[in-house]
């Protein structure tokens, strides 16, 4: 078929996609800087290189493959593509699963994959800047390839009022009619309340009360349990390999979405990510992934136009407007003092409801200006204040 021989040809001519920043060599290593993981290449979970083509192969016949992401991260929407394209060069049975919308979108997405509506259509119709927020034309060059192929595109999240109630009540206030059909999640594994504790504590103004810690990981496993739950039907009812899109932070160390398939009978989805040059060597750990694939640093003649103003966070559905899931270190937000947990609620003095509102403030601003923030941190509100560098990091 021509269209899987241009894939293959696509494939070969991108053997390094561009990233930034710089990773230490762990201490005592030989290494240079950057090279834990080599650019353009494989590794597993202990910086050892791996053969692609092996590695492809035995993802093609996976039944479930886990691409993660950082969701502003153009490096990493490209990087999802090319292993996408892979794959489907040696196994077109695919099926590609999406964090970013709610079930409620599938109609939409089975119109758009059967070609009977258009871009503009899908995007109206699925509510993408209110459902997701994050900008579509990172997914686009994905969701383009599936309607090219036919395959089968299936929304994997529920409505975020479900993992936001969960968050506030606990999972087991909400009846089961109101549960959007998800079932109870696995108990989550020790090593991930113990990096969400982390994730909840590393920027935070203190320690936060057990209970509400304690939904918080409800609330992350209800998510975890909502998205597995869709992918293992799609596979028991399709037979298809289904290859999910979703975040860093659902599939690192096997824990989240593979941890709750695993319950659901598939205990052997491949989890694989992009290796961004300045993530520190040491987060090699053995367990991170089945797999990692080096992205080298920008070349800046590379670039076609200046990078996007940056904030550096992690979103997700809060209660009275998104909630910082994650702060990156030494990110605008890290500087600011925003920590997990925090509630954006006003920017630069307008309402933010969702992620998309804060996005869109962001991304107007200049480089060296100061945007203020209104939050909510545990009962009280705090104002803070971004301060975009001069001259905007990729």
């Amino acid at each position: 078929m021509l269209s899987r021989l241009i894939a293959a040809i696509l494939v070969a001519g991108t053997a390094a996609l561009p990233s930034s920043g710089r990773a230490a060599a762990p201490a005592g290593s030989d290494l240079p800087p950057a090279a834990c993981v080599k650019p353009g290449g494989w590794s597993d979970a202990q910086a050892r290189p791996m053969d692609t083509g092996d590695l492809l192969r035995r993802a093609a016949d996976a039944p479930v493959v886990l691409l993660g992401e950082r969701h502003d991260s153009a490096d990493h929407h490209r990087w999802q593509l090319h292993t996408l394209i892979a794959l489907y060069t040696m196994n077109p049975n695919l099926a590609i699963g999406l964090e970013m919308l709610p079930r409620s979108a599938q109609p939409a997405l089975d119109r758009w994959t059967a070609g009977t509506i258009t871009e503009a259509e899908l995007l109206k119709e699925t509510n993408w800047r209110k459902a997701w927020g994050y900008d579509a034309q990172f997914y686009l060059p994905i969701l383009n390839f599936a309607r090219m192929n036919r395959l089968p595109l299936v929304a994997l999240n529920v409505e975020r009022g479900l993992v936001t109630r969960t968050a506030r009540e606990g999972w087991a206030a909400i009846p089961p009619p109101d549960r959007q059909g998800v079932g109870n999640p696995a108990p989550p594994s020790s090593a991930y309340v113990k990096r969400l504790r982390e994730a909840m504590d590393s920027h935070g103004p203190g320690e936060r009360s057990a209970d509400s810690f304690q939904r918080f990981v409800e609330a992350q496993s209800v998510w975890d349990r909502a998205m597995a739950e869709r992918i293992a039907e799609t596979r028991r009812d399709t037979n298809r390999s289904v290859v999910a899109i979703l975040g860093m932070g659902h599939v690192e160390g096997h824990d989240g979405v593979p941890y709750q398939l695993a319950d659901l009978g598939i205990g052997n989805s491949l989890v694989l990510l992009p290796w961004d040059p300045e993530r520190p060597c040491d987060a090699l750990d053995g367990r991170i992934a089945d797999a990692v694939y080096g992205l080298r640093d920008a070349d800046p003649s590379d670039a076609d136009e200046p990078p996007r103003p940056r904030l550096g966070v992690m979103l997700e559905p809060g209660n009275g407007g998104p909630q910082v899931r994650s702060v990156m270190d030494g990110s605008v937000a890290a500087a600011a003092g925003l920590a997990p947990g925090d509630i954006v609620v006003a920017a630069a003095g307008t309402p933010v409801r969702d992620a998309s509102d804060l996005t869109a403030v962001v991304q107007r601003q200049a480089p060296g200006t100061w945007l203020p923030l209104t939050i909510k941190r545990d009962q009280g509100t705090k104002e803070l204040v971004a301060k975009f560098p001069v001259e905007q990091q990729p």
